[in-house]
């Protein structure tokens, strides 16, 4: 369990806001890939200080529980987005939702807030015989995506499918030589119930396969990754093994806590 501060915060777009934390038990955070995960730890609104899990083995969750909800922090997992070492800091980029509790916290924490983090690994396993990458994922998977694309092997062959909500949205990214980033915005589509990732999940459903042996990273709403991942194996004939995916959230429920 490492506890921090927050040291700054950026507004992105309309619908993405950048937190840095800051302190030297960033120093405690073995970075092991970088698409490195954490559980992050934050005050409800109108509580003065973080009471975090003193235990850091998966014993947290009970104690956490056990917590009154007046003493009790939020907690939810994201991806670090970059990792400074050397300045003792992480940005945490935040997909606003919202008035979710994580995004109300994003948009009005400020320096000298208490925030802490507990490792949770990474997710993304390029595996040796892989000639190219499928990496697919809604807003909320934004934040892995660039930081997986920032240690892309420069020789493999990348091809990228995000949805965001709105056009507003959507970032320039430097995308080098063997690197294709498809964007898809909900906005000005005139089916009110459109269900976030159904339009990437359309398109990769369309789209040509990435050349000779290839893995895929997947993640966002829960239904996108199960839905490309079935496509793949059932319709394209992809092994499972070749194939990661992970969902992040689920339409229509909220986080425990």
């Amino acid at each position: 369990m490492i506890t921090l501060e927050v040291r700054r915060r950026e507004f992105l777009t309309p619908g993405f806001v950048s937190v840095t934390l800051g302190g030297s038990a960033v120093r405690n955070l073995a970075v092991s890939g970088n698409d490195q995960a954490v559980r992050l730890f934050f005050p409800r609104e109108g509580q003065t200080a973080l009471r975090m899990p003193t235990v850091s083995n998966e014993a947290w969750m009970a104690q956490l529980m056990l917590m009154p909800k007046s003493v009790r922090p939020w907690v939810r997992n994201l991806t670090i987005r970059r990792a400074r070492p050397a300045d003792d800091e992480i940005d945490i980029e935040f997909a606003l939702h919202g008035d979710s509790p994580m995004s109300s916290w994003a948009r009005r924490a400020e320096p000298g807030d208490p925030a802490g983090i507990f490792d949770i690994g990474t997710t993304y396993r390029l595996p040796e015989h892989a000639e190219a990458q499928l990496l697919v994922g809604d807003e909320t998977a934004l934040p892995a995506l660039l930081s997986i694309l920032d240690g892309r092997p420069p020789s493999l062959t990348t091809e990228v499918y995000l949805e965001v909500a709105t056009a507003a949205d959507i970032r320039s990214v430097e995308a080098p030589a063997g690197v294709r980033v498809h964007w898809f915005s909900r906005d000005g589509h005139d089916d009110e119930d459109l269900r976030p990732g159904a339009l990437v999940l359309d398109a990769v459903r369309r789209a040509p396969l990435p050349p000779g042996r290839f893995y895929t990273w997947v993640a966002g709403e829960s239904r996108l990754a199960t839905t490309v991942r079935r496509h793949l194996v059932n319709d394209r004939g992809v092994p499972k093994r070749d194939i990661s995916f992970f969902g992040y959230w689920r339409l229509g429920r909220s986080s425990p806590g």
